[in-house]
């Protein structure tokens, strides 16, 4: 049998033809290449030097995932344009898994690692098993299947499983170089880390796993197969947790301006008129975010707003105002990213100015955390009351 093996799932890429139990050819990176710049090329180069008739291939192996979204998404898109070409079926490996086939026969619990951003990591644990006592080989055992936890998590599990399986644990993955001193400080039982020749993603291990999978029976078709992600992208998770909040960003419209106006009067002690934010919406340089909610219960549509003004291409920030009863929901937060990032696409600014009552402290906590950093204090600014106010600055 011979196996298309491809794996783009972490930094790594990789392509292997395995055939029965000979690898005629494996091409691996690990360079600051993007994997729509490398996966087909490589394979390319592999076929002219193996001289390769694609024609000749069984199935192709792909490692499914968890992983990079966009590691993910090229990988599969490739097996499903060959699969489909050339009429074979896929073998959706685990990533995690296969990760874990790079350590055939240790005898060492097995935790791969890929960092997964947000403090968490694709991870599971594996053990392989001698197979009969008349049999050479060893079947890959799943203790834990593949996930996504935190790396506290993961640890704390192996310091309780290898403690009652009386093991050691064995770690590899590129996560490993992300988490490693945090690993080391928690982990309470005999621990090793792979060497940099089995440490990192192999499409013949892929291919190798895949070719045990399907004498399974478990293979798909081209046009059925997906990447299994393991959790929501970083836009899905957004969008999820916009419609958690149940509000939306937008810029103002002619019916906002009458709650627009309340809002203003509510928050400040020198508020802003109706016709003054009236004119904005005829201002090629100015524009105004609102929080809105369409919530049938909800007796404030606009819950917070904040104005941006385009001054000879510097962008000077204004008028941020939530609304007492919504506030400590990370409102704010949400219109003054969104207000930098509309600054920077429509205007093209690269500094932000704004000003904030020196003795509002929560605000200037917010402005901190946004970048946000102090460049000089104008006395007596404020009235009603009197205060300082502090010019800060985001370049």
């Amino acid at each position: 049998m011979k196996i298309l093996g491809l794996d783009s799932s972490g930094l790594v890429a990789s392509v292997a033809i395995v055939e029965d139990d000979i690898i005629i050819a494996e091409y691996t990176i690990n360079y600051k290449k993007t994997h729509s710049q490398t996966l087909l090329p490589m394979l390319d180069e592999i076929k002219h030097m193996t001289e390769l008739d694609l024609q000749t291939l069984d199935a192709i192996a792909i490692a499914a995932g968890p992983g990079s979204f966009t590691g993910l998404r090229i990988g599969s898109a490739t097996a499903k344009g060959l699969g489909l070409v050339l009429d074979i079926p896929i073998i959706p490996v685990p990533t995690v898994d296969a990760l874990a086939y790079n350590l055939y026969g240790c005898s060492a619990l097995i935790c791969p690692i890929m960092d997964a951003r947000r403090n968490q990591v694709y991870t599971g644990l594996y053990e392989f098993h001698k197979q009969a006592e008349d049999d050479a080989g060893y079947d890959l055992c799943t203790i834990e299947k593949q996930c996504v936890v935190t790396i506290d998590e993961i640890v704390e599990n192996i310091n309780f499983l290898c403690e009652k399986m009386n093991k050691e644990v064995l770690f590899l993955g590129d996560g490993v170089a992300v988490y490693r001193d945090q690993i080391t400080k928690r982990i309470k039982v005999k621990y090793s880390f792979a060497p940099s020749c089995c440490n990192r993603q192999r499409a013949s291990c892929v291919a190798a796993l895949g070719c045990e999978l399907y004498k399974k029976g478990i293979r798909e078709s081209a046009t059925k197969h997906a990447p299994d992600y393991l959790r929501l992208s970083q836009a899905e998770r957004e969008r999820a947790e916009q419609e958690k909040k149940q509000y939306y960003i937008q810029e103002m419209q002619k019916e906002d301006l009458e709650e627009v106006a309340s809002l203003e009067a509510s928050c400040f002690s020198m508020p802003w008129k109706y016709k003054d934010f009236e004119e904005i919406l005829t201002n090629p340089n100015r524009v105004y975010l609102v929080a809105r909610t369409d919530a049938a219960n909800a007796k404030e549509h606009i819950l917070g707003g904040c104005m941006l003004t385009n001054i000879a291409g510097e962008g000077d920030i204004s008028n941020v105002a939530v609304h007492e009863k919504y506030r400590n929901q990370k409102i704010a937060t949400t219109l003054m990213e969104a207000l930098l990032k509309l600054g920077r696409e429509r205007y093209g600014i690269s500094a932000f100015t704004l000003e904030v009552r020196s003795q509002n402290t929560s605000a200037r906590e917010l402005y901190k955390k946004l970048g946000f950093v102090s460049k000089g204090v104008r006395p007596n600014f404020y009235e009603k009351p009197k205060d300082d106010a502090v010019i800060l600055w985001k370049e």
